[in-house]
């Protein structure tokens, strides 16, 4: 090695990669050796070197080998280029944002019902499955992302405790509808504005999150239902409720 020129396992040795890789990026375009040597080995100069780094600083980023080699090539736009893969990184996260809230419910299952065998396992899978469908259908990109964003700002163990919270609070509101407890009753009163507070807590006051998630408790009553949600005879007793406070 002298001279600022280097052989492909010199180079290889330099940058990290492999030799392997270093043949591919020459296969399909990407980074050439300047020159060979008589008996045919690859020859790198100190162009080559800034080229590769380049190349390897873009795919660091997540770019594709292929937009890599036209955007050196000077056919594509750099900062559009890069607009398009923040773009996509975001919906990964969301998407792996969504995966984590998935496998966080079914650990929760797991953990509270002990040794579950597989078929009882792939059927939670499958009900979890099912409830993201049914929430995805209600609620867009956008809203599903604000709802990651305040999920985040508000912290994982308040958003557990709050998610904790609600079978306790619809068996107390089902207690005064079986005791007939009129909605009016002083009793129900604070039963109603923390149910209103819980409410508030998931939308932020957001009207749009707010409206897609009433359409999507009426519109799927029964499957709510089935998940411990209230019925909608419930959700009518805490708007009295809430009405005459």
């Amino acid at each position: 090695m002298s001279g600022g020129i280097w052989k492909v396992g010199e180079l290889a040795q330099l940058t990290g990669l492999t030799v392997r890789t270093l043949h591919h990026y020459e296969h399909i375009g990407l980074v050439a050796p300047s020159g060979r040597t008589s008996a045919g080995h690859r020859l790198y100069d100190d162009h080559d070197l800034r080229r590769l780094y380049r190349v390897v600083a873009l795919r660091d980023l997540g770019l594709p080998l292929e937009s890599i080699r036209t955007l050196l090539e000077g056919e594509l736009d750099l900062a559009q280029l890069l607009r398009d893969q923040s773009d996509h990184v975001q919906r990964r996260i969301s998407a792996l944002r969504a995966l984590h809230t998935r496998l966080a419910v079914l650990v929760e299952r797991a953990d509270g019902a002990g040794d579950i065998a597989s078929p009882d396992l792939l059927a939670l899978i499958e009900e979890v499955s099912r409830m993201e469908k049914t929430f995805r259908n209600y609620f867009s990109d956008d809203q599903v992302e604000r709802l990651e964003q305040r999920r985040e700002q508000r912290g994982q163990q308040v958003v557990d405790a709050e998610i904790a919270e609600w079978p306790q609070l619809i068996a107390r509101v089902q207690a005064e509808m079986d005791a007939g407890t009129e909605p009016s009753d002083p009793k129900v009163a604070p039963l109603a504005r923390r149910w209103m507070e819980l409410l508030e807590a998931f939308h932020g006051g957001d009207e749009g999150l707010r409206d897609s998630l009433y359409r999507m408790q009426h519109e799927n009553s029964e499957t709510v239902q089935e998940q411990g949600g209230p019925p909608p005879e419930m959700i009518e007793y805490i708007r009295r409720a809430n009405a005459a406070g």
